[in-house]
């Protein structure tokens, strides 16, 4: 109500919280926002895909895109699978739904971004999905080959 007196017209309770806030990628002040996060450098022109594509449509998409990977989402764009190495040689007829990766790890852009490659690095990952807290589909981070 405060804010209203003041002459606010547009205020917003953000029930969820600071953490939610966060995972979502949604901006931050002081100490915590000095912090690189892994929202700074992720890819976010990561193909996607439908679970009834066909492997070849989605095979070809990928290759011409610079990336390696095809991310599996919905009509709202949350993650469902993943298609990459052997998948994108599979039976090029066969849908996207029967060669996925199901489940794949996906990680929140409020990631400190220092901390998360370092366990990349010491667990020979060289992707990760980088998802809001919906599981709607922000990007992928690359471990950079060092």
């Amino acid at each position: 109500m405060r804010l209203e007196t003041l002459g606010f017209e547009h205020i917003f309770d953000y029930t969820a919280g600071l953490a939610d806030w966060t995972a979502n990628g949604l901006p931050t002040v002081g100490r915590f926002a000095q912090i690189a996060k892994v929202k700074e450098v992720l890819r976010s022109d990561v193909p996607t895909c439908r679970l009834a594509e066909r492997v070849r449509d989605v095979a070809s998409r990928v290759e011409s895109s610079g990336h390696n990977q095809c991310v599996v989402t919905s009509e709202e764009g949350i993650v469902l699978g993943r298609l990459r190495g052997a998948a994108l040689k599979a039976d090029a007829e066969a849908s996207v739904e029967t060669v996925m990766e199901e489940g794949p790890t996906t990680i929140r852009p409020d990631i400190p971004l220092g901390e998360y490659v370092t366990h990349m690095r010491d667990r020979g990952v060289g992707s990760v999905l980088v998802t809001k807290s919906t599981g709607q589909l922000m990007g992928v981070l690359y471990r950079c080959a060092r």
